[in-house]
Protein backbone atom coordinates (compact mmCIF):
# COMPACT_ATOMS: atom_id res chain seq x y z
CA UNK A 1 0.00 0.00 0.00
CA UNK A 2 2.85 2.32 0.92
CA UNK A 3 4.51 1.43 -2.37
CA UNK A 4 1.39 2.43 -4.33
CA UNK A 5 1.10 5.74 -2.44
CA UNK A 6 4.73 6.55 -3.09
CA UNK A 7 4.31 5.82 -6.78
CA UNK A 8 1.21 8.04 -6.90
CA UNK A 9 3.08 10.90 -5.20
CA UNK A 10 5.95 10.55 -7.66
CA UNK A 11 3.53 10.66 -10.61
CA UNK A 12 1.86 13.77 -9.19
CA UNK A 13 5.22 15.49 -8.72
CA UNK A 14 6.31 14.60 -12.26
CA UNK A 15 3.01 15.91 -13.63
CA UNK A 16 3.38 19.18 -11.74
CA UNK A 17 6.94 19.58 -13.02
CA UNK A 18 5.80 18.98 -16.62
CA UNK A 19 2.97 21.53 -16.24
CA UNK A 20 5.41 24.07 -14.77
CA UNK A 21 7.84 23.52 -17.65
CA UNK A 22 5.03 24.03 -20.18
CA UNK A 23 4.00 27.29 -18.49
CA UNK A 24 7.60 28.52 -18.52
CA UNK A 25 7.93 27.60 -22.19
CA UNK A 26 4.75 29.49 -23.12
CA UNK A 27 5.78 32.61 -21.20
CA UNK A 28 9.28 32.63 -22.69
CA UNK A 29 7.91 32.01 -26.17
CA UNK A 30 5.44 34.89 -25.84
CA UNK A 31 8.16 37.22 -24.59
CA UNK A 32 10.39 36.27 -27.50
CA UNK A 33 7.52 36.85 -29.90
CA UNK A 34 6.94 40.34 -28.49
CA UNK A 35 10.63 41.23 -28.64
CA UNK A 36 10.79 40.15 -32.28
CA UNK A 37 7.81 42.37 -33.00
CA UNK A 38 9.37 45.57 -31.67
CA UNK A 39 10.43 47.60 -28.67
CA UNK A 40 8.27 49.83 -26.51
CA UNK A 41 9.45 53.27 -25.46
CA UNK A 42 9.03 54.33 -21.85
CA UNK A 43 8.28 57.88 -23.05
CA UNK A 44 4.82 59.02 -24.06
CA UNK A 45 4.62 60.03 -27.72
CA UNK A 46 2.33 63.02 -28.14
CA UNK A 47 0.73 63.67 -31.55
CA UNK A 48 -0.87 66.96 -30.53
CA UNK A 49 -0.86 69.29 -33.53
CA UNK A 50 0.30 66.58 -35.94
CA UNK A 51 -1.54 65.78 -39.18
CA UNK A 52 -3.77 62.85 -38.30
CA UNK A 53 -6.05 60.43 -40.14
CA UNK A 54 -8.97 58.77 -38.37
CA UNK A 55 -11.21 59.34 -35.40
CA UNK A 56 -9.63 61.50 -32.67
CA UNK A 57 -10.83 59.05 -29.99
CA UNK A 58 -9.59 55.91 -31.79
CA UNK A 59 -8.11 53.60 -29.13
CA UNK A 60 -4.82 52.91 -30.93
CA UNK A 61 -2.32 55.39 -32.34
CA UNK A 62 0.01 54.51 -35.23
CA UNK A 63 2.75 57.01 -36.04
CA UNK A 64 5.04 57.20 -39.04
CA UNK A 65 8.31 59.07 -38.72
CA UNK A 66 8.90 59.82 -42.39
CA UNK A 67 10.82 61.98 -44.85
CA UNK A 68 9.36 63.22 -48.14
CA UNK A 69 12.80 62.77 -49.74
CA UNK A 70 13.03 59.12 -48.57
CA UNK A 71 12.35 56.43 -51.24
CA UNK A 72 11.55 53.82 -48.57
CA UNK A 73 8.85 56.11 -47.14
CA UNK A 74 7.26 56.38 -50.58
CA UNK A 75 7.17 52.58 -50.85
CA UNK A 76 5.65 52.27 -47.36
CA UNK A 77 2.98 54.80 -48.29
CA UNK A 78 2.09 52.81 -51.41
CA UNK A 79 2.29 49.26 -50.04
CA UNK A 80 1.35 49.48 -46.37
CA UNK A 81 -0.56 52.67 -45.56
CA UNK A 82 -3.64 51.88 -47.74
CA UNK A 83 -4.02 48.52 -45.94
CA UNK A 84 -3.72 50.20 -42.57
CA UNK A 85 -6.31 52.81 -43.52
CA UNK A 86 -8.74 50.23 -44.89
CA UNK A 87 -8.38 47.72 -42.05
CA UNK A 88 -8.09 49.98 -39.03
CA UNK A 89 -8.39 53.74 -39.67
CA UNK A 90 -11.69 53.62 -41.53
CA UNK A 91 -13.09 51.18 -38.95
CA UNK A 92 -12.40 53.65 -36.14
CA UNK A 93 -9.82 51.47 -34.38
CA UNK A 94 -6.70 53.47 -35.27
CA UNK A 95 -5.69 57.07 -35.75
CA UNK A 96 -2.59 57.58 -37.92
CA UNK A 97 -0.18 60.49 -37.60
CA UNK A 98 2.82 61.60 -39.65
CA UNK A 99 5.90 63.21 -38.07
CA UNK A 100 8.49 64.90 -40.28
CA UNK A 101 12.09 63.68 -40.30
CA UNK A 102 14.72 65.89 -41.90
CA UNK A 103 17.41 63.34 -42.72
CA UNK A 104 17.92 64.79 -46.23
CA UNK A 105 18.47 68.30 -44.96
CA UNK A 106 17.31 71.22 -47.15
CA UNK A 107 14.97 69.26 -49.44
CA UNK A 108 13.45 67.43 -46.48
CA UNK A 109 13.03 70.77 -44.77
CA UNK A 110 11.34 72.36 -47.79
CA UNK A 111 8.98 69.43 -48.31
CA UNK A 112 8.05 69.39 -44.63
CA UNK A 113 7.59 73.17 -44.49
CA UNK A 114 5.29 72.95 -47.50
CA UNK A 115 3.26 70.12 -45.95
CA UNK A 116 2.96 71.87 -42.59
CA UNK A 117 1.96 75.09 -44.37
CA UNK A 118 -0.77 73.26 -46.27
CA UNK A 119 -1.95 71.69 -43.02
CA UNK A 120 -2.15 75.11 -41.37
CA UNK A 121 -4.02 76.57 -44.32
CA UNK A 122 -6.45 73.69 -44.92
CA UNK A 123 -6.16 70.46 -42.88
CA UNK A 124 -8.57 68.71 -45.24
CA UNK A 125 -6.14 69.24 -48.13
CA UNK A 126 -3.09 67.98 -46.24
CA UNK A 127 -3.29 64.26 -47.02
CA UNK A 128 -3.94 64.86 -50.73
CA UNK A 129 -0.85 67.07 -50.81
CA UNK A 130 1.08 64.52 -48.74
CA UNK A 131 0.31 61.77 -51.25
CA UNK A 132 0.99 64.01 -54.24
CA UNK A 133 4.38 65.07 -52.89
CA UNK A 134 5.45 61.46 -52.39
CA UNK A 135 4.08 60.55 -55.82
CA UNK A 136 6.25 63.27 -57.38
CA UNK A 137 9.37 61.67 -55.92
CA UNK A 138 11.42 60.30 -58.87
CA UNK A 139 11.79 56.54 -59.19
CA UNK A 140 15.48 56.94 -60.01
CA UNK A 141 18.24 59.37 -59.06
CA UNK A 142 16.81 59.86 -55.58
CA UNK A 143 19.75 62.01 -54.56
CA UNK A 144 19.14 64.52 -57.33
CA UNK A 145 17.45 67.76 -56.32
CA UNK A 146 13.72 67.57 -56.97
CA UNK A 147 12.00 69.20 -53.98
CA UNK A 148 12.11 72.84 -55.04
CA UNK A 149 9.76 75.72 -54.34
CA UNK A 150 8.66 75.56 -57.99
CA UNK A 151 7.90 71.83 -57.73
CA UNK A 152 6.07 72.25 -54.45
CA UNK A 153 3.83 74.97 -55.89
CA UNK A 154 3.22 72.89 -59.02
CA UNK A 155 2.08 69.97 -56.85
CA UNK A 156 -0.06 72.22 -54.65
CA UNK A 157 -1.68 73.72 -57.73
CA UNK A 158 -3.01 70.26 -58.57
CA UNK A 159 -4.61 69.78 -55.17
CA UNK A 160 -8.04 71.35 -54.59
CA UNK A 161 -8.53 74.08 -52.00
CA UNK A 162 -4.91 75.19 -51.60
CA UNK A 163 -4.08 78.87 -52.00
CA UNK A 164 -0.67 78.63 -53.69
CA UNK A 165 0.13 82.33 -53.22
CA UNK A 166 -0.47 82.04 -49.50
CA UNK A 167 1.50 78.77 -49.45
CA UNK A 168 4.49 80.40 -51.17
CA UNK A 169 4.52 83.24 -48.67
CA UNK A 170 4.28 80.89 -45.69
CA UNK A 171 7.17 78.78 -46.95
CA UNK A 172 9.39 81.76 -47.76
CA UNK A 173 8.74 83.23 -44.30
CA UNK A 174 9.56 79.92 -42.59
CA UNK A 175 6.34 80.43 -40.67
CA UNK A 176 6.04 76.75 -39.70
CA UNK A 177 9.60 76.16 -38.51
CA UNK A 178 8.33 75.76 -34.95
CA UNK A 179 6.40 72.69 -36.08
CA UNK A 180 9.49 71.24 -37.75
CA UNK A 181 11.56 71.93 -34.65
CA UNK A 182 8.95 70.13 -32.56
CA UNK A 183 9.17 67.14 -34.92
CA UNK A 184 12.97 67.15 -34.80
CA UNK A 185 12.82 67.11 -31.02
CA UNK A 186 10.57 64.04 -31.17
CA UNK A 187 13.00 62.38 -33.60
CA UNK A 188 15.79 62.95 -31.09
CA UNK A 189 13.80 61.98 -28.00
CA UNK A 190 12.63 58.70 -29.53
CA UNK A 191 16.00 57.91 -31.10
CA UNK A 192 14.71 57.64 -34.67
CA UNK A 193 17.55 56.30 -36.80
CA UNK A 194 15.82 55.26 -40.02
CA UNK A 195 12.82 56.23 -42.11
CA UNK A 196 10.18 55.08 -42.12
CA UNK A 197 9.95 54.23 -38.43
CA UNK A 198 6.52 52.99 -37.41
CA UNK A 199 5.26 53.07 -33.84
CA UNK A 200 2.08 51.47 -32.52
CA UNK A 201 1.04 52.95 -29.17
CA UNK A 202 4.68 53.81 -28.50
CA UNK A 203 6.15 50.50 -29.70
CA UNK A 204 8.62 50.63 -32.57
CA UNK A 205 7.92 47.96 -35.17
CA UNK A 206 11.08 46.00 -36.00
CA UNK A 207 10.29 45.77 -39.72
CA UNK A 208 7.96 48.56 -40.94
CA UNK A 209 7.12 46.53 -44.06
CA UNK A 210 5.91 43.54 -42.03
CA UNK A 211 2.21 44.32 -42.06
CA UNK A 212 1.44 41.20 -40.03
CA UNK A 213 3.66 42.55 -37.23
CA UNK A 214 1.88 45.91 -37.40
CA UNK A 215 -1.50 44.16 -37.24
CA UNK A 216 -0.37 42.02 -34.32
CA UNK A 217 0.77 45.11 -32.41
CA UNK A 218 -2.54 46.87 -33.12
CA UNK A 219 -4.63 43.86 -32.08
CA UNK A 220 -2.59 43.50 -28.90
CA UNK A 221 -3.12 47.19 -28.11
CA UNK A 222 -6.85 46.88 -28.81
CA UNK A 223 -7.11 43.99 -26.34
CA UNK A 224 -5.61 46.18 -23.62
CA UNK A 225 -8.23 48.91 -24.13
Amino acid sequence: MKSKNSLFKILVIITLIIVALIIVFVVVNNNNSDSNQGTTSEKQLSIDGQPTLGEPDAPVTVVEFGDFKCPACKVWGIDILPKLVSDYVETGKVKFAFINVLFHEEESKLGSLAAESVYQQNPDAYWDFHKALFKAQPSENHDSEWITIEKVLEIANGVPNIDTDKLKTTIENNSKMDELNKDTELVTNFDIQVTPTIMVNGMKIEDPYDYDAIKKAIESALEKN
